[in-house]
């Protein structure tokens, strides 16, 4: 590090200091930390994931023990509560921690009871991004995009591109708990170089769709079936400005999400077959990872994975070796899909477009059949399920 103001040697002014160890603020100390409580976990019995790097997990007999770092967050879940006691207070004897017994509130986000199962919110934190917008006494809307108002450039940029920045980074935190709100954040997103008035009016919109909505969340809940099931979809050219499509995808473990997402694709698709295709590859990208970890926990059950398009053509071009004229152009990056569908990892089915549910990911919706679906995404009202 270089030599503090005030303390240099006026012998060797060029010289610098030789770190004896991690300082607090330093760009060495998260690495320096994140190793110290990684080799004392292995001491204690934990088995690092090759997975997710900030998971570990620790067996003994039947009983398992899960534990997940967020820097110096952590939250511990088991079978054995016992074990668990005991696992505390081994890391207790090495670390200065502070237990807070069940979590009831990590990250933002705060569990709530329901049915048997739970509900993650982030009511606290869009209370909190409501008053920091200035819109805690706005009028509610139901949906967070337009169907008829595209967002596109204009003319007239936004006087304060900050206070643009600063409010969608934090509405991307909320997609966390919220999918409904990943194709609008997403798109809000595309313009953080220069936004504009327009832009400006679309954020307000999402905000006043989350007046309306501030006691919603992720429904989690016991499941009988532990098979994953995934849904994807692409709008083809919806873009606008560059006609470039957007993907979108949703996860289920059983009969909860666990995972979706909303992004523009990198290239321009010449036909709704080859963006569908592009949308498959995606997905099936997020299901090997989640198959893999299940896989390594022991959790999972081998079955093949079953991804439902909405597209007969990429349906077919997923099992079919014969590549047409029209999709000579593809990257070979979204054909391996062939190889998981050939191995029997993945099993590509069709779905009606009334029924795809990741649909809301793609596109704006008209309100009635945004709502149908978000609660088909278990995204549900938490005072109502009480």
């Amino acid at each position: 590090m270089k030599q503090p103001p005030g303390y240099e040697d006026p012998t060797h002014p060029d010289h610098v200091c030789l770190l004896q160890r991690s300082l607090y603020g330093l760009k060495q100390a998260p690495r320096a930390w994140f190793k110290r409580l990684h080799d004392f976990l292995l001491t204690a019995g934990f088995s690092s994931s090759k997975t997710d790097v900030s998971l570990f997990y620790h067996s003994a007999g039947v009983s398992k023990v899960f534990l997940l770092v967020y820097v110096d967050d952590i939250i511990m879940m088991g079978s054995d509560a016992a074990l668990v006691e005991s696992l505390l207070r081994r890391l207790a004897s090495a670390f200065k921690i502070r237990y807070l017994s069940t979590p009831g509130f990590f990250l933002g986000i705060e569990t709530v009871p329901s049915n048997g199962g739970m509900i993650l919110s982030q009511h606290r934190y869009m209370v909190d991004l409501l008053q920091r917008s200035g819109m805690t006494d706005c009028k509610s809307l139901t949906t967070p995009a337009s169907v008829t108002q595209a967002v596109t450039p204009s003319d007239q940029p936004f006087e304060n591109p900050t206070q643009y920045r600063r409010i969608v980074g934090a509405l991307q935190y909320l997609t966390i708990t919220r999918p409904d709100l990943a194709y609008a954040v997403n798109r809000l997103c595309q313009f953080m170089h220069s936004p504009t008035d327009d832009h400006w009016v679309m954020v307000k919109r999402v905000l006043r769709y989350i007046k309306g909505t501030l006691n919603y969340g992720l429904r989690l809940s016991p499941s009988a079936s532990t098979n994953i099931h995934a849904y994807c979809d692409s709008d083809w050219a919806g873009c606008p400005v560059d006609r470039k499509s957007t993907s979108g995808y949703a996860v289920f473990l059983g009969s909860n999400l666990i995972s979706w997402l909303s992004r523009k694709q990198r290239t321009v698709a010449r036909s709704s077959t080859e963006a569908e295709y592009k949308a498959v590859a995606d997905v099936a990208a997020e299901v090997t990872w989640m198959v893999s970890l299940l896989r390594e926990l022991g959790l999972h059950t081998g079955r093949p994975s079953n991804l439902w398009c909405d597209n007969l053509g990429a349906t077919y071009l997923c099992a079919n070796p014969v590549f047409h004229a029209r999709t000579k152009h593809v990257e070979i990056d979204y054909h391996f899909v062939h190889d998981k569908v050939a191995s029997g990892d993945f099993m590509v089915n069709f779905v009606s477009t009334k029924d795809q549910l990741a649909d809301v990911l793609t596109k704006p919706l008209p309100g009635p059949r945004f709502t149908a679906l978000r609660d088909k995404l278990n995204i549900v009202d938490h005072q109502s399920c009480a």
